[in-house]
């Protein structure tokens, strides 16, 4: 269990480095947007990296951060670095995107390229942080991170009090995000009898939708997915597997297409840029996956190739 009063220290200690992100409401769909793409580094993740970054003692901080990334949370490691003036190394899969390699070194992180995907990328990380001695952040599998990222749900409780009583659709990868979330609102004083917490995932590399509805991740198979950010295996006995079996309501899964029309409709309907695991989100709001209302969208961040962009906008002409 994440002790409540983290929290409320992460909400603190992030005050002045994130961006209070905007939120919108459509009538036609009954839905509020969170739009995370707007935050620094253009993703949630920032806020799990700096909080747990900045939490360190400073000798945890000079030995070395090691971290393994899809792309977005190593951007967030190697700011939090650049700030307490750490060496940053990121783990990546040699499949990942383009444009959140250059933005993770563009930051002063050194990149270390893994044959495979995340899976394989993670446990390279964990392997060269265990042998060096350095300082392993995970993205997913720490407490501090999981605070973190619980802050996007929290900072308009109090101007949206209508987010009280909506579903909240959550992307979900390693589970990170949603546990912050699922835990915050349904154990802090925000909390409210009508919350209900729903993750999705795309249907390519669904581990924790796995694990949540047949307890197990074995056998899964990890496709190419848009929504390369929630891709890989979650690591064994990860806190966030627990957490999501018990505060999380409901996962669904979108397919690579729905995803595509979700990119192509959040262009299109209100000129954002949002990535595919952001995407997912709407996917499932415009594909009836769920049926309640009122809804919480996140949409977790706007990384996305800029070709990859263009062509899905041109292709999904709303």
């Amino acid at each position: 269990m994440i002790p409540i009063a983290w929290f409320e220290q992460a909400r603190r200690r992030l005050a002045g480095l994130v961006n209070h992100t905007p939120v919108t409401y459509d009538p036609a769909h009954e839905c509020y947007f969170k739009w995370e793409n707007r935050q620094v580094t253009g993703s949630f993740k920032a806020r799990g990296a700096l909080n747990k970054i900045l939490s360190l003692e400073p000798w945890e901080q000079q030995k070395g951060i090691i971290t393994a990334s899809a792309g977005n949370h190593g951007q967030g490691v190697a700011l939090a670095g650049k700030l307490v003036k750490a060496e940053v190394t990121v783990f990546v899969s040699a499949s990942a995107v383009p444009e959140k390699i250059r933005a993770i070194r563009n930051l002063g992180a050194r990149i270390i390229s893994v044959d495979g995907g995340y899976e394989q990328a993670e446990q390279a990380g964990i392997e060269f942080a265990t042998s060096s001695g350095s300082t392993w952040v995970s993205a997913y599998n720490d407490g501090r991170v999981i605070a973190g990222q619980a802050t996007v749900a929290l900072e308009d409780q109090e101007t949206w009090p209508q987010l009280r009583n909506a579903i909240w659709l959550v992307p979900v990868g390693g589970g990170g995000l949603i546990s912050g979330i699922a835990v915050a609102l349904k154990t802090s004083s925000m909390r409210h009898k009508n919350t209900r917490v729903i993750g999705v995932q795309s249907e390519a590399s669904a581990f924790m939708y796995q694990l949540f509805h047949f307890g197990t991740q074995d056998n899964v198979k990890d496709l190419p997915s848009l929504a390369d950010g929630l891709a890989g295996a979650v690591e064994r006995n990860s806190i966030t597997i627990p957490l999501v079996k018990k505060y999380v309501d409901d996962l669904v899964l979108v397919s690579e297409d729905e995803i595509k029309n979700a990119i192509a409709f959040a262009w299109h309907n209100y000129h954002e840029k949002i990535e595919g695991s952001a995407a997912t989100t709407l996917a499932a709001l415009l594909h009836h996956k769920i049926s309640e209302r009122p809804v919480v969208c996140l949409i977790s961040g706007g990384n996305i190739q800029t070709e990859v962009h263009e062509h899905i906008i041109k292709e999904h002409r709303l």
